[in-house]
């Protein structure tokens, strides 16, 4: 390990200060553009010690558990509180472009639609038990290191207030010290919560769970690696008006906010389309809206989205027909179709867009979490005769180096 001062040059991709120097670059956390700072360096990672000159971009993070010197350690669930908003949009917007532009893609990027604290209605704690009792926080980056969280500026109020609460759920569970993952959602019903990382739990586990719940309120579901360990109430999440009652452990877009900004441009780049196909439909996050307006093939891998998916659009009036379909892809069946929605995990639709290149689809949506893979399917749809008519990022992610995006495409 040596100590230097180095000149901040730029920001990278993960949100780390890029710093050029004689024996190579070196990323440095918690830095900004244009500042001086001393670094202790281990090869190309500096971990800062002092600020010689500062941006005045910077500013005070919300929450005591960012950065170096943060509460119990440096919380691994932000990297960027201390950038102020305008030079943080900005960011967040070019990660966007510059993946898009890596693939030849030099088309416009609209504006980015912002996050704002207390908006994250799903969170990912990782807990531990201990002596004392239940470790419950976010890990270090690149550590072990579970750092016990009193705060969470980024997560809703309905979590934040309710961290004992977790705590004391998680803990019956914990047999061991081994770490585990807590999902935390809120819901209209309660908080769901489903925790993964645990092989198994023994009688005497699932009374004191039981006792432990029922002695509360607000907490919908608890489960264990997908099974019900109990359930006072039917968690509940609504899709435009329609409700839906979640598998658990299933995925929903972190904050309402942003899922309702992809559904308005979904929605509406699919316009008066009769017949639609939403891939990776999930529990109809974009099927149900779609609904209102045609007929609607949702298409997801996983069986119990699906039904709830079914069971909600059985039971909601207004809606034209639902149909759904457990499979990877869909193929040679995208003639029938007047629209194409899809929005796949972060590995992307490489797979699908190049049926889509081949099919005669009139109208795209594109959906994505990962700006490479986005621009990867992206370009293979270009290249299919399509051409991108908006993209559009959205920073569900707030305070973080991940970005959504949605892109509409016509032929």
């Amino acid at each position: 390990m040596s100590t230097q001062i180095v000149k901040i040059q730029s920001l990278g991709a993960q949100g780390d200060g890029i710093a050029h120097c004689p024996e190579g670059t070196v990323y440095v956390p918690f830095t900004l553009p244009g500042e001086t700072v001393a670094i202790a360096r281990v090869k190309d990672q500096g971990t800062i010690m002092s600020i010689t000159e500062a941006s005045p971009d910077r500013r005070e993070p919300a929450c005591r558990h960012f950065g170096p010197d943060g509460k119990n350690g440096t919380c691994g669930g932000c990297s960027l509180q201390h950038v102020q908003d305008e030079p943080y949009h900005d960011f967040k917007r070019n990660l966007v472009v510059a993946a898009l532009r890596s693939k030849g893609l030099d088309v416009e990027v609209d504006p980015l639609v912002i996050c704002r604290p207390g908006e994250r209605r799903r969170v990912v704690f990782t807990a531990r038990k201990t002596e004392k009792g239940l470790l419950l926080g976010f890990s270090q980056a690149n550590s072990h290191h579970i750092v016990a969280i009193e705060e969470c500026p980024i997560a809703a109020p309905a979590i934040v207030s309710r961290l004992d609460a977790i705590r004391a759920i998680g803990l019956p569970l914990a047999s061991n010290a081994e770490p585990f993952r807590i999902t935390v959602m809120e819901t209209l019903s309660g908080l769901d919560i489903a925790v993964d990382g645990i092989k198994s739990v023994n009688d005497k586990q699932r009374r004191a769970l039981t006792e432990t719940v029922l002695s509360m309120r607000g907490i919908a579901r608890v489960s264990l690696s997908g099974e019900i360990l109990i359930e006072p109430q039917k968690p509940v999440i609504e899709f435009g008006s329609v409700k839906v009652a979640p598998p658990a452990g299933s995925f929903v877009q972190a904050t309402k906010v942003a899922e309702e900004a992809m559904a308005e441009r979904v929605v509406a780049h699919v316009g008066k389309s009769k017949r639609i196909a939403d891939l990776f439909c999930g529990t109809g996050t974009f099927t149900l809206r779609l609904a209102r307006v045609g007929k609607v093939h949702g298409v997801e891998a996983e069986d119990k989205p699906l039904k709830s998916l079914d069971f909600a659009a059985r039971n909601t009036p207004g809606l034209k027909p639902v149909t759904i379909e457990r499979r990877d892809l869909i193929a040679k069946e995208l003639k029938l179709y007047d629209a194409v929605v899809f929005d796949p995990p972060r590995a992307g639709a490489e797979a699908q867009c190049k049926e889509l290149a081949r099919s005669t689809v009139k109208k795209i949506v594109a959906v994505s979490c990962n700006p490479l893979s986005f621009a990867r399917d992206l370009s293979i749809l270009v290249e299919g005769g399509y051409r991108i008519t908006s993209v559009t990022p959205i920073d569900q992610f707030l305070w973080s180096p991940h970005v959504e995006a949605v892109a509409t495409l016509e032929k």
